[in-house]
């Protein structure tokens, strides 16, 4: 089946009587309107706005890996984004190359392979028919430009999505350096879709390839890195290899189209189209702003890019750690006192953000409530960043464990930073100084991530906190990230960040989850808490901690979500008659529950009678999310047995579950609450974000020393710990 056939079939599957229904859409008005075209995206996230689409199919994504073929499934699976993004109302063409590669393939097993390249194009244009063919003439000939024009016009309205490829088996080949007057000339289908692109004012044109896009130098080389966005003023720092596999383009021939047609108004992006992984969304993830190859931008960074950031802050942060603990509480000193000296400036900044939300009406009243800062709730976080400071002092270095592993040979477990932490926030500005003081207590160089919603309070706080840091040289520990990153793409960072502690919503937490695959997560996405009512409870108690768990705060992770009481408790012979004004209050035959596993976040609960405390541990271990549960009873021993037997991080007896918080615990600030099952479980405060290292010092010792003719023996006594600390110096 040839690629327009493929591509007609999944637009008509997709979306049925397309063609009546976008002639009516467009007949009507209701289509929107391609953007003013003239200037390109400075942005990827703005790519989300492209109308006009041009995607160019390489060669080596047309054909086989092995050079046996189509890869007809690599093209159908592109043909349905097409469509997709067809019928979401852009406007999709398609500029295939293939016809020399293909043509080779089918001379190859004709053993012709020492024919020309007009030959190969020949013979493989048979085979990728229902195109549209055009050469130099079509764009230089007022007239037939004019024609190819009205022709692509034409099919666009009409929802059709043009395929387009150059006709070289009937021109001579171009000759070299023949560009004049500013016009491309199409010597590749790299330069054909660069001159449709801006012939026809494409707002995006997408070049994949089997490359994942343009490196710094060639790729394979051991300190190549791949580019997000390119400048075309950052040209001279580029260093080609060689061509494409197949085909008869290279990289060099693409940066030259894509920045043509950046010069001319359209946005480029270059990436790739043959890795399995991502080719059943490559072109869908580009138009959705994600960070897929390398974006090309007439407009230069501003800044640093995320990856640098992030070898700013691990370079800084090795530092940071090295620094002896009266430093470390000294910075976190400066920022308590510049939190207090800027409140003004930083109350203006908050301002701002809360008029804005308020303005757009996306916030809800507990997220408002939560965005604002005060003057009352800036002098608590000064003092809660002293107390983070003075706890400070024994964290880093510590020595957990001594060992005389042999004479003159002794080692040590001792607690180290994690390295870098990722935190992506909501909402909540006065977590940053929070958690900047807590990883600078341990050690840990830090990225923070906002939310657009406090874009002005958490520049100006991350600006006091760099300010502190310079006191002893490390600004560059802690790095605030653009708004513009997508949490997605900071979690395919899994080489350059150690920990991700999301703080916000549960559907935030369960994002990150699924998108971290390879970078550890600390967190909790549910937090459904059980009380479970024995019948040895005393009744006063119950009612206090049942409400106190439910009430004192619904929307918090720690509040109950479903109260399991026992069945004897039911079972009393006490015959209740309602008064008119209580049973006002009775919801009768109240709604079935939905689904045992629910977090409700405000004033309802689920209700659940069991037969005995195993039932409810049962229960809690079938549909908890082993955050917080709590037992009420009068009975030690079956408290105990609860308390053992359950596997939650925190399990509580007598208590309410509202306990469950690193202020109350006595950790003083918390980075959050985890359900993982990792080196921290529960409130997570300063000692969560440590972890360890063992250093052994010898006097010249090998293993052989120790062998049956070695003269040397292992003693391995436990030394006491006491008050030692290492003389730590990193270099992780």
């Amino acid at each position: 089946m040839s690629l327009q056939r493929m591509l007609v079939c999944s637009q008509l599957l997709a979306r049925p009587n397309a063609v009546q229904t976008f002639r009516r859409a467009v007949s009507q008005g209701k289509m929107p309107l391609a953007r003013a075209h003239g200037k390109s995206f400075a942005h990827r996230s703005d790519l989300r706005q492209a109308k006009r689409i041009v995607v160019k199919l390489g060669s080596a994504v047309v054909t086989r890996g092995d050079e046996c073929g189509l890869a007809l499934g690599r093209l159908a699976s592109i043909v349905e984004q097409v469509a997709m993004l067809q019928n979401q109302g852009r406007e999709m063409m398609i500029v295939t190359s293939g016809a020399v590669a293909f043509g080779k393939q089918r001379l190859r097993h004709e053993i012709l392979l020492s024919q020309s390249v007009r030959q190969a194009l020949h013979s493989g244009q048979n085979q990728l028919k229902d195109m549209i063919l055009v050469t130099n003439l079509d764009f230089h000939d007022d007239q037939k430009r004019r024609n190819l024009n009205s022709t692509l016009h034409e099919l666009l309205r009409m929802n059709i999505v043009p395929i387009i490829n150059t006709n070289d088996a009937v021109v001579p080949p171009p000759e070299p350096n023949s560009d004049l007057q500013g016009v491309i000339s199409i010597k590749d289908n790299d330069s054909l879709a660069a001159r449709l692109a801006v012939e026809m004012r494409a707002d995006l044109l997408i070049a994949l390839s089997d490359v994942e896009g343009l490196y710094d130098s060639p790729p394979g080389s051991d300190d190549a890195k791949l580019l997000d966005t390119f400048y075309p003023g950052d040209q001279q720092s580029i260093t080609y290899g060689t061509k494409s596999r197949v085909g008869i383009g290279g990289m060099e021939a693409k940066v030259k189209a894509a920045l043509w047609a950046l010069q001319g108004g359209t946005s480029v992006v270059i990436a790739n189209g043959t890795h399995p992984k991502v080719t059943g969304h490559v072109i869908t993830d580009i138009v959705e702003g994600k960070k897929v190859g390398t974006f090309f931008s007439e407009v230069k960074p501003a800044g640093p890019t995320v990856e640098q950031q992030t070898e700013m802050a691990r370079t800084a942060g090795r530092t940071l750690a090295s620094l002896v603990p009266e430093q470390r509480s000294d910075i976190i000193c400066a920022m308590a006192d510049l939190l207090t000296e800027r409140k003004d400036d930083i109350l203006s900044a908050n301002k701002k953000d809360m008029e804005k939300a308020v303005n757009t009406g996306r916030l809800s009243p507990a997220l408002l409530k939560r965005l604002s800062l005060s003057s009352s709730k800036l002098n608590s976080l000064s003092i809660g960043l002293r107390q983070i400071a003075v706890s400070s002092q024994d964290s880093v270095g510590r020595v957990l464990r001594r060992t005389r592993v042999a004479n003159n040979l002794e080692l040590e477990q001792i607690t180290v930073p994690i390295g870098v932490l990722l935190v992506i926030f909501e909402s909540r500005p006065d977590c940053l100084p929070q958690v900047s003081a807590l990883a600078i207590a341990s050690g840990n160089a830090l990225l923070l991530k906002g939310g657009k919603e406090a874009a002005n309070t958490n520049r100006i706080l991350h600006e006091l906190a760099q300010e502190a840091l310079s006191i002893h040289g490390v600004k560059d520990a802690i790095q605030l990230v653009s708004t513009r990153e997508e949490v997605e793409d900071l979690c395919r960072l899994e080489k350059m960040i150690d920990l991700i502690i999301p703080r916000g919503s549960s559907q935030l937490v369960r994002d990150i989850q699924r998108a971290a695959r390879g970078i550890p997560v600390l967190g909790h996405s549910e937090g459904i808490c059980h009380v479970y009512v024995d019948h040895e409870a005393s009744v006063e108690k119950a009612a206090k901690i049942i409400r106190d768990s439910k009430c004192d705060y619904p929307a918090a992770c720690n509040a109950m979500e479903t109260l399991l009481v026992h069945r004897d408790l039911l079972r009393t012979p006490v015959k209740i008659h309602a008064g008119p004004r209580f049973a006002s209050y009775l919801t009768f035959s109240p709604s079935e529950v939905k689904s045992l596993r629910t977090e409700y976040g405000d004033l309802e609960c689920c209700i659940e009678v069991v037969d005995s405390m195993q039932e409810a541990i049962d229960h809690i271990h079938k549909y908890g999310s082993s955050h917080t549960d709590v037992i009420v009873t009068e009975n030690e021993d079956t408290a105990e047995q609860f308390l053992q037997q359950l596997d939650s991080a925190c399990v509580f007896w007598n208590a309410s579950s509202r306990f469950s918080d690193g202020y109350r615990f006595g950790l003083g600030a918390e980075v959050g609450i985890s359900t993982a099952r990792i080196h921290a479980r529960g409130p997570v405060g300063l000692e969560g974000l440590l972890t360890t290292k063992w250093v052994l010092r010898g006097d010249g010792q090998t293993v052989a020393d120790f062998s049956e003719q070695g003269s040397m023996t292992y003693l391995h006594e436990t030394l006491p710990v006491g008050q030692h600390f290492s003389g730590y110096r990193t270099t992780s």
